[in-house]
């Protein structure tokens, strides 16, 4: 368990910021820009969830969760991502959960037809929000990937997390009906 008695430390004002190993790095460093990338998406989750009742919003403050145990797993440097009492990481069954949760959303939506606008409802519009920051945050990860070993379950967890947000975003404009559609160059 946790316990912050203290908000600060003092200990990042040379710029740098600890990992779970204890070990530190300067706050630039592309783990922790992958590390606030996933902070950034979770927020607009946040916000986005505000909007949103029932049993899409518990969905939200699941992933919430869900992302916190991902910035603790791109805190963990190493490339054992075997889960511990000692050491979180991202396993597979919470990626099968958003597939789950996709599935049964998208079965109640009008099937698409043309790209679609970020927008429609305020809800949709948020959801959208937070799909754009989930996949900056996958493109952090991405980019952290290339150079450092990170648990192929993170990868998986993000990417499909935003598709999840593209249903969500849909569901919220009335099952799709409310879709803004885009016009290939309709304004020329």
């Amino acid at each position: 368990m946790v316990r912050l008695s203290k908000i600060y430390t003092r200990t990042g004002d040379d710029g740098t910021t600890g990992l779970v190993d204890g070990s530190r790095l300067p706050k630039h460093a592309i783990r922790m820009k992958a590390v606030g990338a996933v902070d950034e998406a979770n927020s607009a989750l946040g916000l986005a969830a505000l909007s949103l009742e029932g049993e899409t919003a518990a969905d939200l403050y699941r992933i919430q969760n869900d992302l916190f145990d991902l910035g603790a797993d791109l805190a963990t440097p190493g490339d054992d991502f075997e889960p511990s009492e000692m050491v979180l990481r991202m396993v597979p069954t919470q990626t099968e959960w958003l597939e789950k949760r996709i599935d049964a959303l998208n079965a109640g939506l009008e099937p698409l037809k043309n790209f679609i606008l970020p927008g429609g409802s305020e809800a949709a519009a948020r959801l959208h929000v937070a799909r754009a920051a989930a996949r900056r945050a996958e493109r952090a990860i991405s980019a952290l990937a290339e150079f450092q070993p990170v648990n192929p379950a993170a990868l998986t967890y993000i990417n499909r997390l935003s598709d999840l947000l593209f249903v969500m975003a849909r569901a919220a404009n009335s099952g799709g009906t409310g879709d803004v559609l885009w016009q290939p160059g309709a304004n020329r």
